[in-house]
């Protein structure tokens, strides 16, 4: 089946034969049933000629009451239940940047075909953080609003410059003795320039690693070349195992601490989505992230070699969930990442605050990305757009500017703006509006301007397509086993010192 990037629906609503009970709602056919949506997050199928009797007031009997306990209908619509709901749902608002990406080094040591973090040759130390511009870099953070501090490492490869790492971790573990913070701290690296020394003081301090697992060694090393070198698969694969028993060695449990992985689909993945998910299995690793190639950096170059159409993309997402449930269906436990964050808004009051889809975005408001020089961008992808020499996206210097100064900025505002989702055409009356959210930097290197053309983009078209299948396979649920596996995703064991959703970058 393939899976649609637009709505497209055979029905039409006359609103002068809406009986005046019925209360808001939005609408579209999936699995060949109606699905219905509200603000409360809510949503109920319906069989397409019950969405008449729907629309007239005349349905009755169980489904009515459940229909009047969800708030599509005015009549037993429990106001303040809706308005918790609503509140609940985007508790994240005014909360501040949670999420502080410290770039400690452009220095990389892999030429990976789809990299978009700027990166430079291993002998560029100008482009390595000082711990001056460290030590400001957790001030400022610290001076940030949120309750919740997660410094995220990222690079190029940020274990390169490991003495600014370090200072970081120190710095704010001395500071947050008079704070009081909950102070998180996670690593994005390859795992090429570990070794035991670092390995220690990232398990000792309770910094948790993410690294980048493309699937099988031959697909996995075709994607991420290593500089000079061998196997990089060998080499990760050692790590992740290294980092693991020392893990277990002081005790922790093995199914929240491990190392993380994300794998980034090129064209040569498209085929082997059950090889990729074998291998993420065989490591014990229990959550997986298809992620669709973002066309920056060096991938604009290579385009032409590893990219392919969102509908391609869409239809290898299918297939790899497809095997994913029917592993779950056998007892082996694995999530996909971006479905267990649908899942979340779909089937809990809860929305797990992942600052790429929420409303309004992220960036620059929940997060926030230091340049190895200090420099303060919304997101890690502004500081990239930045390298490509526009520095749209730019807030500040850590040296020079003030929290105010960040949250009052033109373009942390126009950010807001362009994703209010009540408020722009194509979101507002999408079936999905209530569980998605928008990344208007995308819209800005693919339109141009912030807003964008919603149908056209690719983010856009992502979302679509992943819900719909979601909610598809909702509703084609005739035996409850699917949703009691995606229930099981949204249930989130946050390990002590992290949150559940601790990486948003690449590796």
């Amino acid at each position: 089946m393939t899976i649609s990037t637009r709505l497209t629906t055979p029905l039409r609503v006359d609103p002068t034969a809406l009986a005046p009970e019925v209360g808001f709602f939005r609408y579209g056919v999936v699995g060949g049933k109606v699905l219905l949506t509200n603000e409360g997050g809510e949503f109920h199928f319906l069989e397409q000629d019950r969405f008449d009797t729907f629309l007239r007031g005349k349905i009755d009997g169980e489904e009515r009451v459940e229909l009047e306990r969800k708030g599509f209908f005015k009549t037993g619509l429990d106001i303040d239940r809706m308005a918790g709901r609503i509140r609940r749902k985007k508790s994240f608002l005014g909360g501040g940047p949670h999420l502080h990406i410290v770039v400690t080094t452009l220095r990389c040591n892999h030429a990976c075909k789809y990299c978009h973090a700027s990166r430079t040759d291993m002998d560029r130390v100008d482009t390595d953080m000082s711990l001056a511009t460290a030590r400001e870099v957790v001030e400022f953070a610290f001076g940030t609003p949120s309750r919740v501090l997660n410094f995220e490492f990222q690079g190029g490869e940020p274990t390169a410059n490991f003495a600014a790492l370090k200072f970081v971790v120190e710095h704010a573990l001395e500071k947050n003795r008079y704070e009081d913070r909950e102070l998180l701290f996670s690593l994005v690296t390859n795992l090429t320039l570990m070794d035991d020394e670092k390995m220690n003081f990232l398990v000792d301090k309770g910094v948790m690693v993410c690294t980048s697992l493309d699937g099988p060694e031959d697909l996995h090393n075709k994607n991420r070349g290593w500089i000079g070198k061998g196997s990089s698969y060998q080499t990760v694969s050692g790590w992740m195992e290294k980092f693991n028993q020392a893990w277990i060695a002081k005790g922790l449990d093995p199914n929240l601490f491990h190392v993380d992985a994300l794998m980034t689909c090129t064209r040569d993945s498209l085929s082997r989505g059950r090889e990729i998910v074998d291998e993420y299995v065989k490591r014990g690793i229990k959550s997986i992230h298809l992620r669709p190639l973002n066309p920056f950096g060096f991938a604009v170059n290579t385009w032409k070699q590893i990219g392919y159409t969102m509908e391609e993309f869409l239809a290898f997402y299918q297939d790899t969930l497809d095997y994913i449930l029917e592993l779950n269906q056998q007892g082996i436990f694995i999530q996909e990442r971006q479905a267990a964050m649908f899942l979340t808004k779909m089937l809990t009051p809860d929305d797990p605050n992942y600052t790429d889809c929420r409303s309004p975005a992220g960036s620059g408001s929940a997060q926030l990305a230091y340049n190895f020089d200090g420099s303060i961008y919304t997101c890690d992808e502004g500081r990239m757009v930045a390298h490509m020499g526009n520095d749209f996206f730019k807030l500040g210097h850590v040296t020079g500017t003030a929290w105010n100064d960040i949250a009052k900025h033109p373009t942390v505002r126009a950010i807001a703006v362009a994703s209010i989702q009540e408020a722009l055409p194509a979101c507002v009356d999408c079936v999905y509006k209530p569980t998605c959210g928008i990344q208007p930097l995308h819209n800005y290197m693919f339109d141009g301007d912030l807003f964008g053309q919603r149908p056209r983009s690719r983010k856009c078209q992502e979302f679509f397509g992943e819900q719909a299948d979601l909610y598809r396979r909702l509703a084609e649920d005739t035996d409850g086993r699917v949703e009691k596996i995606f229930r099981r995703w949204t249930i989130q064991r946050s390990r002590p010192g992290t949150i559940p959703y601790p990486t948003e970058g690449s590796a």
